[in-house]
């Protein structure tokens, strides 16, 4: 069942809604996610859709939380876009249509992916056995 603007308005806060259903971006190393290690998953923060497990989360250095892969390739939908006077790859999510980064080929192998994703974008569920990463820079 698809929600309405205003039901999203009223589930969301500010900038879930104007990252997940205006296509904003978040300012860089604000979000709540992007020095976040704990395992888990990370799914839609509008309809909970699974999207991003956290054994595939590396750090990128660009601010914003980056995975190597999506937990389920069909959970994600790919889009052209050419905003900003530049051309990448919008990544959304493939049962609500939430914005939820975008993905480029500078990332890690296996996969050579760096899925960048918005924290207001993503609900974190730690898993049962969850840990802290302990490791510093």
């Amino acid at each position: 069942m698809k929600k309405s603007n205003e039901e999203y308005k009223k589930q969301l806060s500010d900038i879930e809604y104007r990252v997940t259903r205006e296509s904003a971006t978040e300012r860089p190393f604000t979000g709540k996610y992007w020095d976040h290690w704990d395992q888990g998953q990370y799914s839609c923060v509008c309809c909970g859709t699974p999207l991003f497990l956290s054994n595939t989360k590396f750090d990128a250095g660009c601010g914003w939380p980056s995975y190597s892969a999506p937990q389920n390739n069909a959970a994600i939908l790919e889009y052209r876009d050419t905003s900003h006077a530049m051309i990448r790859t919008e990544v959304r999510c493939a049962n609500c249509d939430a914005h939820l980064g975008h993905v480029f080929e500078d990332g890690p192998q296996p996969t050579g992916l760096r899925y960048c994703i918005n924290s207001a974008s993503l609900a974190f569920e730690p898993s049962s056995n969850a840990k802290m990463n302990t490791e510093t820079d």
